[in-house]
């Protein structure tokens, strides 16, 4: 699906040491027919009428003191936040999960993968929540095959806070196998209004079929038809 032109406005934030950049702008392109906004993360404001905004895949600042904690002290962030304050919609996926979590956006933190390997491979998720913008059109349970690359995305949080996600249906996405030992096999969260979301699987990296299965998917698609088709009926 294409949204109309001139309907839909996203921003990609760029870090230095982001390295998913270009493939959300292509992902986001590729589901609405508009270019995405690229922004530089010195920037102290973000365009005007923004509809969504997406924090990349990457390495920001080096990952230097904790994943994400630099970046989530940038000029930029400090507009992100107002806008996700405003009712903008986020999406961070992996660095950028990390980002969101550091900068207060999300609960809980991302720690080092169990068994200190890095992760790269394609894995499989339950959808856990049906009502975000981001998962709207799923059903409960449905399986997805994104791919995950991350060395710091075992998602933590204390149990009150763990409780808290599961009553309020703020768990986005489940693994079925675990490949990091995030709590709770927590693969994505959400924000109390449910338009922020962070997740470690890339779903700019799964919205084309591949030739051959094992290479690509589109299972990550739907994540941004859901929230351009909520967007749109709002």
């Amino acid at each position: 699906m294409a949204a109309p032109s001139n309907s839909f406005r996203a921003a990609v934030i760029t870090f230095p040491g982001s390295n998913c950049d270009r493939d959300m702008a292509v992902a986001i392109e590729a589901v609405t027919g508009e270019a995405a906004i690229r922004v530089w993360h010195g920037d102290a404001d973000l365009p005007d009428r923004l509809d969504f905004i997406a924090l990349p895949g990457g390495f920001s600042y080096g990952d230097y003191l904790r994943s994400g904690a630099m970046a989530a002290k940038s000029p930029v962030l400090r507009a992100v936040v107002a806008a996700a304050e405003r009712g903008v919609p986020v999406l961070g996926v992996c660095n950028g999960f990390q980002v969101l979590t550091e900068s207060g956006l999300l609960p809980g933190a991302l720690m080092r993968n169990a068994g200190q390997r890095f992760v790269c491979k394609t894995v499989e998720l339950e959808v856990a929540n049906t009502s975000s913008p981001f998962t709207t059109g799923y059903e409960k349970g449905a399986k997805l095959r994104i791919p995950v690359a991350h060395h710091d995305g075992n998602y933590f949080a204390d149990e009150a806070t763990l409780d808290a996600l599961e009553a309020e249906d703020r768990v986005a996405f489940r693994y079925t196998d675990n490949p990091n030992g995030s709590r709770r096999d927590i693969a994505g969260v959400l924000s109390a209004n449910g338009r922020v979301l962070g997740m470690m699987p890339h779903p700019e990296r799964a919205i084309e079929p591949a030739a051959h299965a094992s290479l690509g998917g589109a299972d990550g698609r739907g994540i941004f038809e859901n929230l351009v088709t909520s967007l749109i009926s709002a």
